[in-house]
């Protein structure tokens, strides 16, 4: 512990005092850190101006601290309108253009904000005893929208009152009769977030949910996309379950639609797909609604397809079934004629082109991961990320060939941090069918020396270790400190076509071993400069199971593993988890009706096999991996002798988000692979 609070003080000091910001210097954990993060983005009205969010690193308060920042459409006359130490979030413009709505917790709790973006001047909207999220706004202007965590059936006072009484009570027993008892990383305590409208004017409040006992958006992930106002501005469209007392092992998620007088409850308008419907957006014209739906209950990586419908009351037409891609996100063209969607492919997060009446899909934008896509009448704004460079802004216009850079935020920051080179290639992996693999080569790679592999296994598993940049498993951590990063989209991963992705289920140990071994194989043979010899590997999640796997049954392979939260016993972990859908789906059923499926790929039961040393990472609050599996993992090595370290952080869930604990984190392991892969 002394060791890495001398570390983080040598750090911090380098950090303020330049060399990390300002000289040249391979990437660290510290440059991740020191990049600041936009998020966000949203076009004005008027297609003029563009505000977003920008999330700065505190390590003193040891927390990002975001703020609101505007541009105008050519990346000129870049600004803050924020700056406080509280955080400022979720903007979302007026229809006048000239204001924006926003959530803040200065004043000790989240509430609504306004600002004029012309002359700064802000008023706090509301002053509820309960913290606001998810801000919508009206697009006719006169109503806002935001959740609430409220007891259902109660009003706002009434939860106050009962949270209040319930802080007197001398017993400490929480009772549950259903499940959830816990989400994510949160103890559920029947409150559930519900949506209010808010007249501005009058300030009236309505909870246009309230008795319904379910949550809005749909926890742990969703946001303020999954709520939409309809055009007339005369009623809400929202996201929620419909699954009733089976939610832990339902993926029936549907659209609801209800008038904001009141005049009739909630009703699922998406009712007869009892797969997952989510993100409702309009037209601009007001006439048609287009939304993402699933097709299979109870498969949450099932193919997203886009669906549209005549606004009101027409029926659903699928537009994209022969696109074999998922998008995550879509919008509309201003003039009502086109959808744009952005969707994993290859590796990549890109931009597509669909035409409502045929279905007809084109790729517009291919390289590096797209997000909050915005459309103005004659180009397109995003963020853009790859493996070289955080989020920055830019703009697209169809049919040409080169990008418009908007914002250049974090320039000085990569310029001075000193990067490995990506490059993806394509092999035949299980059954000869292609596999992507991206490597990113060592900082400052000489051709004629040897270097280690840091072999990075996705978690998902229906996931990708594309051409992003990320904040917990970015490869340039490790080619900064001397390794060459491999990382192979095995079988299950995403971008790559429905069939491919459901090639994992009730196969976790086949077809993506397979893969991997070749894939590692493969990489060896392209780049001599690799050391075969020198291997670690490393994952979390999904990542962690099969580093699990790996260690009973490719045991010879590597110098040492790393594992981060990650499943031992897949038949134990069925009950210790919460969306009991997800092994549900991918064994086959539960434990008891298919006992095989869960025994076919257990590492439990190839312990006796182990032998390679092994870093065990694990949060208290994952509980989603339970801290128990870990656990179990560090004993298992403990016990049959092989050289082990557990890291367990009381603070963090199936993630690390707090700066000091990742930069623990990833000094940690790198510390572990030195010691195996030395010479």
């Amino acid at each position: 512990m002394k060791k890495y609070r001398s570390l983080v003080i040598g750090l911090c000091l380098l950090w303020c005092s330049g060399v990390i910001q300002g000289e040249s210097h391979p990437f660290s954990v510290m440059d991740m850190l020191a990049m600041d993060r936009i998020s966000d983005i949203r076009l004005s009205p008027d297609y003029r101006s563009i505000a977003f969010v920008l999330r700065k690193t505190d390590l003193e308060a040891n927390r990002g601290i975001t703020d609101l920042w505007i541009a105008d459409s050519k990346g000129n006359e870049l600004r803050s309108l924020t700056d406080d130490p509280e955080a400022d979030f979720n903007p979302r413009w007026d229809p006048d253009g000239r204001h924006l709505w926003f959530l803040s917790s200065r004043g000790g709790s989240v509430q609504v904000w306004k600002i004029n973006v012309e002359n700064g001047h802000r008023e706090q909207v509301t002053r509820l005893p309960l913290d606001c999220g998810n801000l919508v706004v009206s697009p006719v202007g006169g109503y806002i929208a935001f959740t609430l965590d409220v007891f259902p059936g109660h009003s706002v006072e009434e939860t106050v009152a009962r949270l209040e009484k319930m802080k007197q009570r001398r017993s400490s027993g929480i009772v549950y009769d259903r499940l959830f008892i816990r989400h994510w990383d949160t103890w559920e305590d029947k409150k559930r977030s519900h949506l209010f409208v808010l007249d501005p004017e009058d300030r009236r409040l309505c909870d246009v949910m309230k008795e319904m006992d379910v949550d809005t958006p749909v926890p742990p992930f969703g946001g303020p996309e999954e709520i939409s106002f309809t055009p007339d501005g005369q009623g809400i469209l929202f996201t929620a379950s419909s699954a009733g007392d089976c939610i832990a092992w339902s993926t029936n998620y549907d659209l609801y639609h209800v008038p904001l007088d009141l005049s009739a409850p909630p009703r699922a308008i998406t009712g007869e797909n009892k797969a997952w419907d989510t993100l409702p957006v309009f037209s601009p014209d007001g006439r048609r609604l287009a939304y993402l739906a699933m097709q299979r209950p109870g498969f949450e990586a099932d193919r997203f397809r886009i669906v549209l419908q005549d606004w009101p009351g027409g029926s659903p037409r699928v537009i994209t079934e022969k696109w074999d891609r998922s998008p995550s996100s879509i919008v509309w063209s201003p003039d009502s004629r086109v959808i744009y969607a952005v969707a994993g492919d290859l590796g990549q997060r890109s931009i597509f082109r669909i035409d409502p009446l045929t279905g007809r899909v084109q790729r517009l934008w291919s390289r590096g991961t797209v997000s909050s896509l915005n459309v103005s009448p004659d180009r397109l704004i995003f963020g853009l990320d790859h493996l070289k460079s955080p989020v920055e802004i830019h703009s697209f216009k169809p049919g040409e060939a080169r990008l418009s850079r908007i914002t250049a935020i974090n320039r000085e920051k990569v310029g001075a941090a000193r990067m490995g080179e990506p490059e993806q290639f394509v092999f035949k992996g299980w059954n000869g069918e292609p596999v992507h693999c991206y490597v990113v080569k060592p900082v400052d790679l000489d051709p004629a020396q040897k270097y280690p592999v840091a072999f990075l296994i996705h978690g998902g598993p229906q996931g990708s270790f594309g051409n992003h940049f990320h904040y917990r498993w970015n490869p340039q951590a490790y080619a900064g400190a001397g390794f060459a990063a491999v990382m192979v989209d095995f079988h299950g991963s995403t971008g790559y076509g429905q069939a491919f992705t459901d090639s994992i289920s009730r196969d976790w140990g086949g077809k993506p071993l397979v893969d991997l071994r070749i894939g590692l194989r493969e990489a060896l043979a392209r780049y001599p400069w690799m050391d075969g010899e020198r291997v670690a590997a490393l994952g979390a999640s999904f990542g962690g199971y099969m580093i699990n796997w790996i260690a009973g049954n490719w045991p010879d392979r590597f110098r040492c593993l790393v594992n981060h939260d990650g499943n031992l016993d897949e038949r134990m972990a069925y009950y210790d988890t919460e969306e009991l859908w997800f092994p549900e789906w991918e064994h086959g059923g539960t434990p008891w009706e298919n006992p095989e499926g869960y025994e076919k790929h257990n590492p439990v039961n190839y312990i006796q096999n182990w032998k390679t040393p092994m870093l065990v990472i694990h949060g208290a609050h994952d509980f989603r991996v339970v801290e128990t599996q870990g656990f179990s993992t560090f004993t298992a090595l403990q016990r049959r002798g092989i050289p082990s370290r557990l890291l367990y952080f009381p603070d963090e869930n199936h993630w690390i988000l707090k700066p000091h604990n990742s930069i623990q984190w990833h000094e940690t392991v790198l510390e572990w692979i030195r010691k195996w892969v030395a010479e």
